[in-house]
């Protein structure tokens, strides 16, 4: 090994400066940062985007940027073959949360592979046919390419959808996402709004489920005239949910605000009562825990990723995906039952504090060193 610990290429799709970055982002960042602090030296690899320097360094990160967005899964992987030809990496980790770059396959080296989640047959939700089978035909594969390497899943959904595709059950480990609670703690909150407040965080795609979220509204507003609901983020779907909030007689009703500042996202998680997600599937749900942070307790849909951040009846209620009566049902009992919800606020803000990022880069750090054991020597016969 070169270095104080060893030499990482990571390989992702976006890196963090990236205007589209999301939770996958942040979950690789917060690791490769605290990877840097304890010694180990970290290339990060990741698609570039208009006006995007060729390579930077911040936070401790040597960062290179390829391609674009459409043609990431060939453009980082044959940069990264022609990197670890031309330098003496240890290790590759690969975070795979769109179309896998098959890194096992070009160059023999120690391989983590982080996994939020995969997205199966809900891709066919997100785009069209054609891009949603190239998408879904790639992750056929993953079980097989992947078949020697080291796995980080960040829930049990992960980890149990790749045990249905074939891995082995001791090539996978979970490795829950952290969390920094320092921007969440106000020496002096907002106070809950007086009318029922509810909000929804998160990426405005077709498959999120936001449009379950406004038709729950319809009828949450039926019992509760007074409620209104804040969406919190942005994304291609937005002018589409906009139209559909009027159709539902909504307009009025849902405040949608684009991103925000997280100083700004917090003041109004404190002000609100209850936070909705009905997506059919996610790797962890940050959002929960970030709602949670603010004493909020969340209706979700049981689906994977939700079923594992939010624990049903303690600090929030799950319901059947797609079943708009019953979120709308959750939503208007947990409102009227005041001390219900909010001793599930409370157990979902001990819960939040609860998760670290120092603990999530220890775990991994413990399967890298695993993996250089061997003295950086593939592990594979």
């Amino acid at each position: 090994m070169t270095g104080s610990k060893g030499r990482l290429l990571a390989v992702n799709w976006r890196d963090l400066r990236n205007p589209d970055a999301g939770g996958a982002e942040v979950h690789l960042h917060e690791i490769l940062i605290r990877l840097v602090r304890w010694g180990w030296d970290v290339t990060l690899l990741a698609a570039g985007w208009p006006g995007a320097a060729a390579e930077e360094r911040y936070d401790g990160l040597r960062v290179r940027r390829t391609g674009a967005w459409w043609n990431a899964n060939w453009s980082l992987a044959l940069t990264a073959r022609r990197l670890l030809r031309a330098e003496p990496f240890d290790a590759v980790v690969e975070d795979v949360n769109k179309i896998p770059f098959f890194l096992p396959l070009l160059a023999r080296r120690p391989h983590l592979l982080v996994i939020p989640h995969l997205f199966g047959a809900t891709v066919f939700r997100e785009t069209n046919p054609a891009f949603a089978a190239y998408v879904y035909a790639h992750e056929l594969l993953i079980p097989w390419v992947y078949r020697r390497s080291r796995v980080l899943a960040i829930s049990p959904s992960t980890r149990a959808d790749l045990l249905r595709r074939g891995f082995a059950p001791e090539r996978v480990v979970v490795s829950y996402c952290g969390f920094d609670a320092a921007p969440y703690d106000l020496p002096s909150p907002p106070p809950r709004d007086p009318a029922p407040r509810l909000v929804h965080l998160g990426r405005l795609r077709r498959y999120k489920g936001v449009d379950i979220v406004l038709r729950a509204m319809t009828r949450i507003r039926a019992e509760l005239p007074d409620a209104t609901l804040d969406v919190v983020g942005d994304g291609p779907e937005r002018p589409a949910l906009e139209a559909l909030a009027a159709r539902l007689g909504l307009a009025e009703a849902v405040r949608f605000r684009g991103h925000m500042p997280l100083a700004d996202m917090v003041d109004l998680l404190y002000r609100c009562r209850l936070f909705l997600n009905a997506s059919p599937k996610e790797g962890w749900g940050l959002t929960v825990v970030e709602a949670g942070a603010c004493g909020l307790p969340t209706v979700a849909a049981d689906s994977p990723g939700l079923r594992d951040s939010v624990r049903d009846g303690e600090t929030g209620v799950l319901v059947p995906y797609g079943d708009v009566p019953a979120m709308a049902g959750a939503a208007v009992a947990l409102l009227r039952d005041e001390e219900r919800r909010r001793a599930m606020g409370e157990a979902a803000a001990r819960r939040a504090r609860g998760f670290s990022w120092d603990t999530t880069a220890h775990e991994t750090e413990a399967l890298l060193e695993q993996l250089l054991a061997g003295g950086g020597k593939d592990p594979r016969p």
